[in-house]
């Protein structure tokens, strides 16, 4: 999880602001797509680890998982440093809410727009209303829609940050996907991250050739300077031996203005075994301090530099709005 040094207080205010009026957009049926709000997004193929990124910058399993579609509707996930200690406002404590875990942190819980008034703070909950709602609003199959799912989770161990989780890049479909299902996830991400103000977070599997990274060739359609495109390297731990990120981490491969961050995700067994993700942070965090390629720079690798990285973009965001 994240170090919880965050932005200034001018900074939370303007993301509180922005993170409201998504949630006015999503309750009138607008979605961030067609409003030209300051925020990041999140797009990358299927098997980037995309969603072990965001895992780990929460600190939490929390993300729905499987093969083919996983993320079938925008996910807007506002992210809110509160301080440890601290009763939720209007939260009951006492085991009749449906969705309070006694056993569970109470620092830390997730709220819906979509269920004003219900906190969960059991995040395996979080993961069974996420599939809830998609499949209300998708049905079973894997099809997709635009409707965004607003999440905001509360915890000392994040910093106050907006993504949106789009759905990974396919090719080819599979199943009960559409036959158009390339084209509509497509169409659907340009609507996000061809507005000036989105920084768009480019998630890449290391051990593939960069030159062939779905998410960085879509990004540079809209964005073909690299300006507002910082890419994420994951899976770096499973590159090829004697090989590394070195060239493309000095601008080398291709050029992004805001830079790439290495990152070391849980693998599908780590997963499996249930790992937890402070387990995993921390092998991230020795892996990159004993690389040899690495070492030297291991301040600049990594989840917690990651989410400092996009913590810095947000107020960057907010400069291109305007």
């Amino acid at each position: 999880m994240a170090t919880t040094t965050g932005p200034s207080g001018l900074g939370l205010e303007i993301v509180s602001v922005i993170n409201k009026l998504q949630d006015v957009f999503t309750a009138v049926g607008s979605s961030a797509a067609q409003i030209d709000l300051p925020q990041i997004c999140v797009l990358g193929s299927q098997s980037s680890g995309k969603s072990s990124v965001l895992e780990n910058i929460v600190g939490r399993d929390f993300l729905p998982r499987g093969t083919g579609i996983v993320t079938r509707r925008p996910l807007v996930l506002q992210l809110i440093n509160r301080a440890a200690g601290g009763q939720p406002n209007g939260a009951q404590v006492n085991g009749t809410d449906k969705n309070n875990d006694k056993a569970a942190n109470v620092d830390e819980w997730g709220e819906f727009l979509h269920l004003p008034g219900e906190k969960f703070y059991d995040f395996n909950k979080i993961r069974d209303e996420i599939v809830r709602d998609t499949e209300a609003k998708t049905g079973r199959n894997a099809g997709i829609s635009p409707q965004p799912i607003n999440l905001r989770i509360y915890s000392p161990n994040v910093l106050t940050l907006t993504l949106v989780d789009l759905p990974g890049l396919t090719k080819v479909p599979v199943g009960d996907q559409p036959r158009d299902i390339e084209k509509q996830i497509r169409d659907m991400l340009l609507k996000y991250i061809s507005k000036p103000a989105c920084i768009i977070l480019a998630v890449t599997a290391a051990n593939t050739d960069l030159a062939n990274s779905d998410g960085l060739k879509l990004a540079r359609e809209v964005d073909p300077e690299g300006t507002r495109t910082i890419g994420v390297l994951t899976k770096v731990d499973l590159m090829d031996k004697g090989t590394d990120v070195v060239d493309i981490l000095a601008g080398r491969v291709i050029p992004l203005r805001l830079g790439y961050v290495p990152v070391v995700n849980r693998g599908q067994r780590d997963i499996e075994n249930s790992k937890p993700i402070s387990a995993a942070l921390d092998f991230e965090r020795e892996y990159f301090e004993n690389h040899a390629s690495y070492k030297g720079k291991a301040q600049y690798c990594g989840t917690p530099f990651l989410a400092r990285k996009l913590n810095m973009a947000s107020d960057f965001a907010h400069s291109l709005a305007g």
